[in-house]
């Protein structure tokens, strides 16, 4: 398992891109340049078909993508029943693992016993809400977790726009949260609404379509940084 980078002090905002935008056709290249370019950890999006309409990638891809870099990968489990994933994408070389409070497995297995299933893997673990999610949601688990993501577009595909009405959710965690907590924002994130979530208080950046499209990658990645040198 790679050095998980979300145990690192919060000083500095973190720049993850989403395999998702990646050219699946040339993963392995796709995952060094974009390490090259200043990327700091990768976000892997693990869809079920149920959870949301899209089907995407497995532990082997998880594997796969380790061979590639040294950086860690946060795994974002958008499925029925997270419990099921843990293990795999464990073995797999997951440094972190996000699952989504609305997931109609948490009504038989539980949040705060899967955060615990994650912490006794060696991961790092997160909870994810919904834009149409209240914060509310959480609040019994805001203490174990390590990190919270807030869905900034509705889950499942990439290439949305983003809603803006979930930085004042940014604004509520950010207030709330211990130092040593992350938050994560994922859709939508170009430069002009990374800075607004930095501004808010995010301090991970999932962004896909942002860098992997773009012609300069080094410089897509520094300037969704912002004022923020390495």
């Amino acid at each position: 398992m790679k050095s998980n980078v979300f145990l690192k002090p919060p000083h500095l905002p973190l720049v993850a891109p989403s395999v998702l935008a990646a050219d699946f056709g040339r993963i392995a290249e796709e995952i060094m340049d974009a390490e090259r370019c200043g990327a700091d950890l990768f976000h892997v999006d693990i869809m079920d078909g149920h959870f949301v309409p899209n089907l995407t990638m497995g532990p082997d891809m998880v594997q796969a993508i380790g061979r590639a870099t040294t950086l860690m990968q946060d795994v974002h489990l958008m499925v029925e029943h997270p419990q099921d994933f843990v293990k795999p994408f464990l073995e797999a070389g997951a440094g972190s693992l996000t699952f989504h409070i609305e997931a109609p497995g948490l009504k038989e297995f539980g949040a705060l016993d899967l955060i615990d299933r994650i912490h006794d893997g060696g991961a790092t673990a997160g909870v994810a809400l919904n834009p149409e999610t209240p914060v509310e949601a959480v609040e019994g688990v805001l203490n174990q977790v390590d990190m919270i993501l807030i869905m900034s577009v509705h889950p499942g595909f990439t290439g949305q726009t983003f809603i803006s009405e979930v930085l004042e959710k940014v604004r509520w965690f950010r207030n709330k949260l211990d130092p040593r907590q992350r938050l994560e924002i994922d859709g939508g994130i170009s430069i002009r609404t990374a800075h607004e979530a930095l501004e808010a208080g995010a301090d991970v950046l999932v962004a896909g379509a942002a860098i992997f499209r773009a012609s300069d990658r080094a410089s897509t990645i520094a300037n969704l940084r912002g004022d923020y040198p390495r």
